[in-house]
């Protein structure tokens, strides 16, 4: 088999048919490689980036060919569709992702969300990136990510009383969470229209964890797969990452609809993929051993995690922009290295 393109590959791992070896990606979004290595090494920084379609461009390429990723993604954060919505943002610093400042409603009953809210904010500034680098580089995939829709309602609400509203006001909680997955829908069609070859869609709070199987399938799975019908409709691939532990979550990851599921690094994907042999599986090398790790150690979980079978090898969930270009080159180069 004839080596593939990035962009190829992992269409191709997408659409799950044989491909010569795993692609090895990082979304962009809550996986974020914009590391202060590679800031430092470009003078491509950080806020300046998340506030132009240009510098954005330019820092998401240099991140994917610094680093060996085979994707280029955006944006560097997940409070782009906070900000559409009304919460205040800090928009960090070099070494400091995004982070919400404060949320627009103190309630799911106060909620109003105004028509064409997309066209606000930063959305376009992503838009615009991905367009750039759609054109300039049509042999590497640009995945876009979105924040899932029961992060943003969390972003948009005091999450603490958003967690007890999903509970004890169910008809708000459905309310916004269709609302802003409208919206959502609608921002990751300007994406597509903007030459986006993949969505990812990132959505920590809608974790087992958090929200317990009976809630998980209520509003994670119906929600996500509301936004995933929209992106598919658009005949663009969708992958989906489910932070924490499964537990007896497992069961309930087939029901979504997303083209491959990347999960945490407590998650066996082996066992996942025993489990659940048609999904698509994604991830999961530790973020943590991408931190603190020697770099043999990082080369050897990347081999092992292609050895388990999984699809697409990409980081376990964020990255922290500590991370050394030694560290994250020993996971890509391994799995580009290893002998078929």
């Amino acid at each position: 088999m004839s080596p593939l393109a990035p962009r190829e590959r992992l269409l191709d791992v997408l659409s799950k048919k044989l491909v010569d070896r795993p692609p090895v990606i990082c979304t962009g979004g809550m996986m974020n490689a914009a590391i202060v290595e590679v800031m430092q090494k470009t003078g491509l920084t950080l806020p300046e980036a998340h506030f132009s379609g240009a510098k954005m461009a330019a820092l998401a390429e240099a991140v994917s060919e610094h680093t060996g990723f085979e994707n280029i993604g955006v944006p560097f954060c997940m409070t782009v569709e906070a900000e559409l919505f009304g919460s205040r943002i800090d928009h960090g610093t070099l070494a400091c992702e995004p982070k919400i400042q404060s949320e627009a409603f103190t309630s799911l009953t106060k909620v109003e969300i105004t028509a064409n809210a997309v066209r606000g904010g930063r959305a376009m500034v992503v838009a615009e990136a991905v367009d750039r680098l759609s054109r300039k580089r049509p042999d590497f995939p640009v995945v876009a990510t979105l924040t899932g829709p029961v992060s943003v309602a969390a972003s948009i609400v005091d999450p603490v009383t958003f967690l007890k509203e999903l509970r004890t006001r169910r008809e708000d909680a459905h309310r916004v969470l269709g609302q802003v997955t409208a919206v959502l829908a609608e921002y990751a069609g300007a994406l597509v229209a903007a030459g986006a070859t993949v969505i990812a869609v990132g959505d920590p709070t809608a974790t087992v964890e958090i929200l317990g199987p009976q809630l998980f399938q209520e509003y994670a799975v119906h929600y996500l797969n509301d936004l995933i019908g929209a992106i598919h409709a658009l005949a663009t691939p969708v992958i989906v990452h489910i932070c924490g532990k499964l537990g007896n979550g497992t069961r309930l990851l087939p029901g979504l609809a997303s083209d491959a599921i990347s999960v945490d690094a407590m998650v066996s994907l082996k066992g996942l993929k025993a489990d659940s042999p048609a999904l698509v599986t994604m991830g999961n090398l530790s973020t943590y051993l991408l931190q603190w790790g020697a770099p043999d150690k990082i080369a050897e979980r990347a081999v092992e995690l292609v050895r388990d079978g999984v699809d697409i090898i990409a980081p376990a969930c964020g990255l922290s922009t500590s991370t050394t270009l030694a560290s994250i080159t020993a996971m890509t180069r391994a799995v580009k290295d290893r002998p078929s």
